[in-house]
């Protein structure tokens, strides 16, 4: 793995910095607030104005054609200048790699230049009532009908579904099947007759969760991405987007050790504060190598299965010991200290999203370790 720019990429850099370093907003209220997604839209569209929302697209979808070394660049520029959290990320980071590989020339053309300028805004519809880490005992069924198909069933723990335009999910398509098989992955506007969108309150204040009820809701056959009870390998594609490389790029979490640093410049520590934020400098550092390491060995066709799984639980568990270290060095300012406090609570559900760490544990044992199943 060679770590050294090449003269192009720098100059990437040198170019993603200067823009950042004059563009990004600071101070947004949380983008999961009614209020906050309006204001993060706005900042959303500047950055597809000047074509960085997706650098690494094609040029005709937005983007810019950049490697994923450039990409990596530019993430670490982004959250190194303070960019708030993106809000089309659902889409941008977990869709749209679906898309590229199993999407037909018309849905990429259609869906991807929309997507990207954040015209329409896609959730997740995966977990439902009884069927969260379980994903395959899902109940939620699809019929065949005319010209397309009618939905029915409903989707729970939908993040920012309360604002979105798009939802992607999955449906048994066919009821004789079980578990893995039968399953189809369908692209769904919100507005579709049927579909009722319903938002609730965390304990946090935020209110971009949404529950999502479909009855009889009509999609066309164009609504299908890759394949009529495929819906299973295409899913699987984008939970190696979600749990990977793509959702949590390293730059967030040396941009998170930086301003640690700086929390800790205020303060004086005892020795074990010291420990921690050198092993907090470490964790971050370490992360960051072996995503690079990662992409390497992909690459060069040597990525190994459940990787991604393995990448999930390293930054998920980060993330909260990073800001346990924050409030421990703030003491009792942390009730008081909005961001980090707010980061903390949220890096609580890490461990739980994209599949809980229970079951990656479980992937990891059997897909990189060669353990027996029990």
């Amino acid at each position: 793995m060679d770590l050294r720019e090449t003269e192009a990429e720098h100059a990437f850099r040198l170019e993603a910095r200067g823009w950042l370093e004059h563009n990004v907003p600071h101070g947004l209220p949380s983008g999961d607030t009614l209020e906050g997604f309006a204001l993060h839209l706005e900042w959303e569209r500047k950055l597809f104005d000047a074509r960085w929302a997706v650098v690494g697209w094609p040029e005709e979808y937005g983007g810019r054609g950049a490697s994923v070394w450039e990409w990596i660049a530019f993430e670490e520029e982004y959250y190194r200048a303070g960019g708030p959290q993106r809000v089309t990320q659902n889409g941008i980071f977990l869709l749209a790699p679906t898309l590229f590989e199993f999407g037909s020339k018309e849905q990429q053309d259609t869906l991807l230049p929309r997507m990207a300028g954040a015209q329409d805004l896609w959730c997740q519809g995966w977990s439902e009532p009884g069927s969260g880490s379980d994903l395959a005992s899902l109940k939620s069924r699809a019929d065949k009908v005319d010209g397309g198909w009618k939905l029915n069933g409903q989707k729970t723990w939908t993040t920012r579904g309360a604002f979105c335009t798009h939802l992607f999910g999955l449906f048994r398509s066919d009821p004789s099947s079980e578990r893995h098989h039968g399953l189809t992955y369908f692209l769904v506007p919100l507005d579709a007759p049927g579909v009722t969108v319903r938002g609730f309150a965390r304990l946090d204040g935020d209110e971009g969760f949404a529950e999502v009820f479909f009855d009889d809701a009509f999609v066309p056959d164009a609504a299908v991405l890759g394949g009529v009870g495929k819906g299973w390998s295409v899913a699987m594609a984008t939970t190696g987007s979600e749990r990977g490389l793509t959702l949590r790029s390293p730059g967030r979490y040396t941009a998170t050790v930086a301003r640690l640093l700086d929390l800790a410049r205020e303060r004086d520590l005892d020795d074990r504060q010291r420990e921690d934020l050198a092993q907090a400098w470490m964790d971050a550092e370490a992360y960051r190598l072996f995503t690079l390491q990662q992409v390497t060995n992909e690459r060069a066709g040597r990525g190994r299965p459940g990787e991604s799984s393995l990448n999930k639980l390293f930054w998920s568990e980060l993330d909260i010991r990073l800001h346990e270290l924050a409030l421990d060095l703030l003491g009792p300012e942390a009730e008081l200290e909005g961001p980090w406090s707010k980061g903390f609570q949220f890096s609580l559900s890490g461990p739980i999203y994209a599949g809980t760490n229970e079951v990656q544990r479980n992937i990891v044992s059997e897909r990189l370790l060669g353990l027996p199943r029990k």
